[in-house]
């Protein structure tokens, strides 16, 4: 799963949210530094990845990707996930969507002092490129898929190589997300249930 999953997984609770966002950014001993509400966000965020990668369903779309982008296949699925979510009818409408990508937006900077360094360099480019809403466009879509590429380091290919899996396996991908979604939200909401 990528951002908007994760900022959606947390169901407007603020420190779940926050620690969703910046878990990726937290390593180690670093999760100690923050108050018990945003570590359970933390713990949710690996939570989710752990039980997405291992989904038999991930694994089988991943595999679209596996032919022209290796091992990264995972990374460009998880922002495919995100396109399914932010273009699903039943969770956001357009102007629904807008409005959640700019909370989340006003959540994540009013406590922009306690996030990771690195976290917030990613924070300025998620605000202003509006990341959250633009998952739903193939525009969005391709410009995260370009910076992927350009942030992997073992892999030399162009955005138009994953792009194009996703384009010719539309639908296929989409019926994969139909599926898997709602087993990953009822894992979620169990998780949280538990103390995550």
């Amino acid at each position: 799963m990528n951002f908007l999953a994760h900022a959606y997984l947390s169901y407007q609770d603020p420190s779940l949210t926050i620690g969703n966002m910046i878990a990726d950014f937290v390593k180690g001993r670093q999760l100690l530094q923050y108050g018990e509400d945003i570590q359970q966000g933390i713990r949710i965020h690996r939570a989710i990845d752990a039980f997405t990668d291992g989904h038999p369903l991930t694994r089988q779309a991943t595999q679209l990707f596996r032919a022209s982008c290796g091992r990264y296949g995972a990374v460009f699925m998880d922002v495919v996930y995100d396109h399914f979510l932010a273009r699903d009818e039943t969770r956001f409408t357009d102007e629904q969507l807008g409005h959640f990508a700019q909370s989340v937006y006003q959540l994540l900077e009013s406590g922009k002092n306690d996030l990771p360094p690195d976290f917030r360099q990613v924070f300025h480019f998620m605000r202003t490129q509006n990341w959250l809403y633009s998952y739903r466009t193939e525009e969005g879509i391709y410009r995260a898929f370009s910076g992927l590429v350009r942030r992997a380091r073992y892999l030399d290919v162009r955005a138009d190589v994953p792009f194009a899996v996703l384009e010719n396996h539309y639908q296929e991908l989409a019926a994969c997300y139909t599926a898997f979604f709602p087993e990953l939200e009822a894992f979620v909401k169990a998780a949280i249930k538990a103390g995550g």
